[in-house]
């Protein structure tokens, strides 16, 4: 290296005359320069300290050519701005008096490989050179003229080329600091530990990138490279920043290669497109690449559905949106906090060819600038080109705006040269000039300065560096704004310092929509809704309902609601289940009630009719005392429906109880009673004239009592082991709908002990029935066998019919509805039965024909014994007549 870097010394020696020869090309007398030994690409500024400079002065050359066309904003506008500072600290009589600050200039050509080539000038005089074999042709050692001495370095502006340089600065010990690059990686104190930025590096710009993306509801973008340093950084910070706040997922991330292939950006337009919900597109990249991205887009008849983020490449630049601007319509850009220089612009709107010679690349600037080409001695002038008069004015016959990083160029400068003045404080106190102490001067005492710097930069801001070299985030957000706007172009719609301050009600997005767009992978899923996430996306999901009885615990997680709950119309939590019972008003209690009255009416005007005509023959035929004992009976069957209706309560579930096989009990008893008594009067009869016991009206009332009294026994030890209590029965009205389930409020009565209250009932029906058969050949004239036969046939087809359809509806959701109609129905008609045909022929007789309320002949329980052999025999020949078996006449008995 050392050999190389001698060589690259000596042509010293040899350029003059290029030199010279160069100037005068360019139509320059040579006292125009500082000084005529400087390299063709580089300006030398004499001064008492050199600084070095690092500018992109043209754009990097095709294949084969290290530099292309002229860079007027980001070149020439950034060197002059160097030359500004340096002009401005020299006539500054406080900072660094009498002592000037000198520069070498050097352009980059926007390459890192060209760049690094260039900077080996900075360190030249750092390197000792072996002459001891070099020899004049008179014999005497070579006069080599020492190079200047570079103690610190302006630039470089991209941060692939900064990178380049700093790796050799650092072994030098030459301080830099950059007005541009804002690679992350050059925050690495241990790798580029003399280099510092007074931009921010792009860690602060990837963390406001993200609270941008943030603060819009995007969680699914994609991000866009360009292949270097500064884009794979960029994105590379994003990405991390993302993944450390959550809440962002990547769709893709495409890299731009530097060198692209023909369709390369068509391509990348398609894979975008694979992944088309991640609208927001995070883009890390050089402006030309910006531009080819947004003519791939239009291209590709994708206007309006990418939503771009770009990063401070892109900034607040013109030149990437240029006749793109539909399709660049809505992007937010950040740039750092800056401020146009109003001094700078004074100064650069007054350069010409004559007062600016010092700038060896403002002819090729003044051409480009002007469309005009110059007068060269010695070049034949194309008559087809506008020739440069050198009276044109910039701003006034050529469009001017001062580029963005100017602010920060000069501040770079002033951040050197006050470093250098507190230097020369401590070191030099009350020297005139550069005392010894600063001769030569120590690269890393002066980055110890550097890094110690607070001053108030060009734009006002203070101008600081933290221990990384890094200065302080601050970004201006904006957006690009074309149609259905006054002024197209950027605007200013937030601030980012430290944390973001966004005006989202003045952003504008393409067709003039102000609603933000969304950039998601899923849409956020619908009150009630769960998410089912995509494996390895987090910001992916699959929304599915809650459905049933289930409730949004959480985003992820849906819960069943408690048994006594069901959830509200959203789902998003449970509310309590309504609680219903059997209303008066409603149609299945309607009926059951208006049976019960018309049986309770009847059934008084009986007990009321038999009251008054006590006495009468038929009354004391039907044997009084069990009359109204089964009357009674009947009357406490139709009374249960009003307390199966009623709200249960404690009173009215022990009610229930009670009453609801008693009634039926005693009806039954008695009728057992009856029916038992007349089959031991015949059967005795059959075989002895002597009366069978327990057939008088007291022993009838004992035996009844004493078959109630059994029902009433296992109701009391039901009592005592469950007392009657009311429950909420949830289960009963749950349907596969919660907004109809029901709670009913009710007895603690089962399906099975409502069964079994009148499981004994049905045995005395049962039994009843039985005795009614056996009796059914005694005559009509002397018992009530036949009447009760029919009533206990028709009850128990009632409860036959009673039993399917009160089991049948189980499942049902109006169960308990019909369930509580179906058994007070049906206990009202068997009472009905039991009323009809036992009694109300006999009131019916009292009443309306009073005549055949008479006594009859008494007849001894002989003759009534008799009178029923003979009926039984007259029946026994009716029968075998009607088989076949008897062909002779028969004759009837009376």
């Amino acid at each position: 290296m050392a050999t190389m870097l001698a060589v690259l010394g000596t042509p010293a020696l040899l350029v003059s005359p290029v030199s010279f020869l160069w100037a005068v090309v360019l139509g320059f007398s040579t006292e125009s320069w500082a000084s005529v030994d400087v390299p063709p690409h580089s300006i030398k500024i004499e001064g008492d300290i050199t600084l070095g400079g690092l500018f992109p002065i043209h754009a990097r050359g095709p294949a084969g050519v290290p530099c292309g066309e002229i860079k007027k904003e980001k070149g020439i506008h950034r060197m002059e701005a160097m030359l500004y500072a340096l002009d401005q600290i020299n006539s500054d009589p406080d900072l660094l008096p009498n002592v000037t600050l000198g520069a070498r200039i050097l352009d980059t050509c926007s390459r890192d490989t060209y760049a690094l080539e260039q900077s080996l000038t900075f360190v030249q005089a750092l390197i000792q050179k072996d002459t001891s074999d070099v020899r004049c042709s008179n014999g005497d050692p070579p006069l080599i003229p020492k190079p200047e001495r570079v103690v610190g370095v302006i630039g470089a502006s991209a941060s692939s080329v900064s990178i380049m340089v700093a790796n050799v600065l650092r072994l030098f010990a030459i301080p830099q600091i950059s007005y541009a690059s804002t690679a992350p990686e050059l925050s690495d104190n241990t790798r580029y530990d003399f280099f510092s930025r007074v931009v921010p590096p792009d860690s602060f710009q990837a963390q406001a990138m993200v609270d941008i993306v943030k603060a819009m509801g995007w969680n699914y973008v994609s991000t866009l490279a360009s292949e270097g340093n500064y884009g794979e950084s960029g994105v590379d910070g994003f990405l991390q920043i993302s993944r450390e706040a959550g809440g962002v997922c990547i769709a893709q991330s495409i890299r731009i290669p530097r060198e692209p292939r023909p369709g390369e950006f068509d391509k990348i337009i398609k894979r975008l497109m694979e992944t088309s919900n991640a609208r927001g597109v995070i883009i890390f990249a050089n402006e030309d690449d910006i531009k080819r991205v947004l003519e791939a887009a239009k291209r590709a008849n994708l206007t309006g559905h990418f939503l771009f983020v770009g990063s401070d490449s892109w900034g607040a630049k013109i030149s990437p949106v240029l006749n793109q601007e539909d399709v660049a319509e809505g992007a937010v850009t950040i740039l750092p906090k800056r401020a146009s220089i109003e001094g700078f612009d004074q100064y650069f709107t007054s350069r010409s060819l004559e007062n600016n010679r010092r700038n060896i690349w403002f002819a090729e600037f003044w051409e480009d600038n002007f469309k005009c080409k110059l007068t060269r001695p010695g070049i034949k002038f194309d008559t087809g080109q506008k020739k440069c008069t050198g009276e044109e004015r910039i701003s006034k016959d050529s469009p001017y705006e001062q580029e963005g990083k100017v602010q920060f160029v000069i501040d770079a400068v002033y951040a050197m040269a006050h470093a250098l003045h507190h230097m020369h404080i401590d070191l030099c106190p009350g020297a005139t000039g550069i005392c010894h102490r600063m001769d030569p001067l120590d690269g890393s005492l002066l980055l110890k300065y550097i890094r110690a710097v607070n001053f108030n930069g060009s734009a006002g801001t203070g101008v600081t560096f933290n221990e990384d070299g890094d200065a302080p985030g601050r970004y201006d957000i904006f957006q690009y704004q074309f149609s259905n706007s006054t002024s197209p172009g950027y605007k200013v719609i937030g601030q980012w310092t430290n944390y973001l301050r966004l005006s989202t009600e003045e952003m504008l997005w393409s067709g003039g929509e102000r609603q933000v767009p969304d950039s998601v992978c899923s849409f956020p899923c619908e009150p009630g809704e769960r998410k089912r996430m995509v494996k390895g996306v987090p910001c992916c999901w699959h929304c599915e309902l809650c459905d049933g009885y289930q409730y949004l615990l959480n985003e992820l997680t849906c819960e069943t609601c408690p048994f006594d709950t069901r959830p509200t119309p959203n789902r998003t939590g449970c509310r309590p289940t309504p609680i219903i019972k059997l209303e008066w008003s409603s149609p299945w209690a309607i009926i059951p009630v208006f049976l019960a009255v018309l049986g309770i009416l009847a059934t008084t005007g009986v007990i009321v009719t038999f009251v008054r005509f006590n006495d009468t023959p038929i009354v004391r035929a039907a044997g009084r005392e069990l009359s109204y004992v089964l009357l009674a009976g009947i009357f406490l069957t139709y009374l249960i429906t009003f307390l199966m209706i009623a709200e249960p309560g404690v009173a009215v579930c022990a009610l229930r109880r009670l009453l609801l096989g008693l009634g039926m009990c005693i009806s039954y008893s008695a009728m057992l009673t009856k029916t038992n008594r007349i089959y031991r009067i015949f059967e005795q009869g059959k075989k002895s004239v002597t009366p069978p016991k327990f057939i008088s009206p007291t022993s009838q009332l004992i035996i009844t009592f004493l078959l109630i009294s059994m029902q009433l026994l296992g109701i009391f030890i039901w009592f005592g082991v469950v007392p009657p209590h009311t429950i909420i029965d949830f289960q009963e009205l749950h349907p596969p709908n919660p907004e109809l389930a029901r709670g009913i409020l009710k007895c603690d009565m089962s399906d099975l002990s409502l069964i079994g209250c009148l499981s004994y009932s049905m045995a005395l029906m049962v039994t009843c029935t039985v005795y009614a058969i056996k009796s059914r050949g005694v005559p009509e004239t002397f018992n009530e066998a036949k009447p009760i036969g029919f009533t206990m046939y028709t009850t128990c087809i009632i409860w036959l019919a009673f039993v399917p359809i009160f089991f049948g509806t189980a499942q049902s959701t109006e169960k308990m509805f019909i369930q509580t109609t179906t058994l007070t129905v049906s206990m009202s008609l068997s009472a009905t039965v039991s009323l009809g045909m036992l009694y109300l022929p006999k009131v019916y007789v009292i009443v309306f024909h009073p005549e055949r309320n008479v006594q009859k002949r008494k007849r001894s329980f002989k003759a009534v014994v008799q009178a029923a052999t003979v009926s039984t025999r007259l029946s026994h020949k009716a029968s075998e007549k009607q088989n076949g078996e008897v062909k002779g006449e028969t004759e009837q008995s009376q």
